[in-house]
Order: C-alpha cells, then sequence, then structure tokens
C-alpha cells in the first residue's frame, strides 16, 4: 500500500489541523503529512521560514496557514489561536510538537533554564490546549496529540528539566482527556525514542554513535520524523477513536532490550 493509500485510509482529508513545532524535525514531518493528505493545516513555530518553506513544496498555500508562534508565552498563543479561528474557524485536533532542552545535571542546571524549559515544554502544551480547544468544541469532536518523549518513562542525565517537563505532559494529556471526555475531546501522548533530526544530529557525526545506537533498538534502526508522524496521524483519525488518556511509546522496542544487552556469557548471542 502506498503512503497516499495509507494517508487516505485514516480519513484527515476534511479536518482542520493545529501543529505546533511545524518547523523542523518531527512537527515539520507531522504537518507535512497532513497537507499530503489533504489536510487544511495551521503552522505554529518560531521558525517561520521553516514552515513557509514546507507549505511551498508541498504547493498547499490555500490549506495552510503560517503563524510565528512561542508556546511558552501566553499572548503568543492567544494570537495564534485568534488567527487560526478567522481563518479556519474550527479546529479537528491539535499535535504539540515544539519543545526544548537545556543541558545540565539537576544540582547544577541554573534555575531559569529550568523554568524556561517547564514553560515551554509543559506549560506551553497547557496554553495551546486552553487556546485551542474551544476551536474544538465547534468540530463536535477533536483529537489532542501531545509528543513527549521516553524521557518522560525513565530518567535522562544531564538534560535537566526535560525529563520532568515530559512526564508532566503525560500526566497533563491523560487529566485533560477525563475532564474533555463530554466534550467528545480525546488527549494522547506519544513518546519518542531516539529520532534522527537537527537537534540530534551532531551526536552522529562521531564515529561509531550511529551503529552503537541501532544495536539498542529491538528494529534495529534509529528512528525517523515520520515514525512520529504516523503515529501522531493515527491518533488524529477516527480509526483511533477508542483509545484516550495513554501513552503510545514508539522508540523502535528500545524500552524492551535492557535484558538483551546485559553481557550473560554462554547466553549472549555471539557476534
Amino acid at each position: 500500500m502506498s503512503d497516499v493509500h495509507k494517508i487516505e485510509w485514516l480519513g484527515l482529508a476534511s479536518g482542520t489541523y493545529a501543529v505546533t513545532g511545524a518547523g523542523s524535525g518531527i512537527g515539520a514531518a507531522v504537518a507535512r503529512q497532513l497537507l499530503q493528505a489533504g489536510a487544511r493545516v495551521a503552522l505554529l513555530d518560531l521558525n517561520t521560514d521553516g514552515c513557509q518553506s514546507l507549505v511551498e513544496a508541498e504547493t498547499a498555500r490555500e490549506r495552510s496557514l503560517v503563524l510565528g508562534c512561542d508556546i511558552g508565552d501566553e499572548a503568543s498563543v492567544a494570537s495564534a489561536a485568534a488567527a487560526i479561528a478567522g481563518r479556519f474557524g474550527q479546529l479537528d485536533g491539535l499535535v504539540n510538537c515544539a519543545g526544548i532542552l537545556r543541558a545540565g545535571p539537576l544540582l547544577e542546571v541554573s534555575l531559569d533554564d529550568w523554568n524556561r524549559v517547564l514553560q515551554v515544554n509543559l506549560t506551553g502544551s497547557l496554553m495551546c490546549a486552553r487556546a485551542l480547544v474551544p476551536l474544538m468544541t465547534q468540530a463536535g469532536a477533536a483529537s489532542l496529540v501531545f509528543i513527549a518523549s521516553v524521557a518522560a518513562l525513565m530518567p535522562q542525565t544531564r538534560s535537566g528539566a526535560y525529563s520532568a517537563s515530559k512526564a508532566g505532559v503525560t500526566l497533563l494529556s491523560r487529566q485533560l482527556a477525563v475532564e474533555l471526555a463530554a466534550q467528545r475531546i480525546r488527549s494522547n501522548v506519544i513518546c519518542p525514542g531516539m529520532i534522527r533530526t537537527a537537534l540530534s544530529e551532531p551526536f552522529y557525526a562521531h564515529p561509531g554513535i550511529t551503529e552503537a545506537r541501532e544495536q539498542m533498538t529491538a528494529c534495529g534502526r534509529i528512528g525517523r520524523p515520520e515514525d512520529i508522524a504516523n503515529a501522531a496521524l493515527f491518533l488524529l483519525s477516527e480509526r483511533s477513536s477508542y483509545i484516550n488518556g495513554t501513552e503510545l511509546v514508539v522508540d523502535g522496542g528500545l524500552d524492551n532490550m535492557l535484558m538483551h544487552l546485559i553481557p550473560r556469557p554462554g547466553f549472549s548471542a555471539k557476534a
């Protein structure tokens, strides 16, 4: 089955969606697939050039709206919501991909960095939901999708507030799922594993890193932004209408590899 036919199977062509962090990486992959599905898409990012290039590449100017938005700033989010309401009137879903990371062990990370990560990753997720859910109630049924991380489920050392912020996103989503159930709005989280984006690309410049990371996944490869976009589009669609308040781990089997990676003489497979 071709990728186009897979997208059509999800029935997204008549929908209107907002994607934050749409200028690059996972957000760009989600926005691209929605545009390819024929949907109307609001692309939110501080990187408006990246969003605009994507729209031009997909020749979807009439079905898209590019908005400069800092999801960690309430006024910026409110302005974006008003622009979406003016252009599209309603939304069938939101995929919140925007996020940041500030490196550093917990005992050393500055409070400014800690607060900024929480402001964008966690509070920003809440502010986007608050601003855009009113547009979803007009659609009759809708879906929220938050991009967290496997770092929400296990510690990721020397990453400052990142793991804590993403863990917060998972419970935020669960609570929204319960609170918005009467309005027929679902809320779910995707927890990506190792996904090769511009943010992580410097890692792969080091010799042997690619091979070592590939061996840590059951699938034997590093994930692509499209792998997360595939999951996001499924959660936006009515095909997932009975999935609500949960986390979907998309990590190539990384979380199942612990026992396999522990050396066991006499049991471990020989190279």
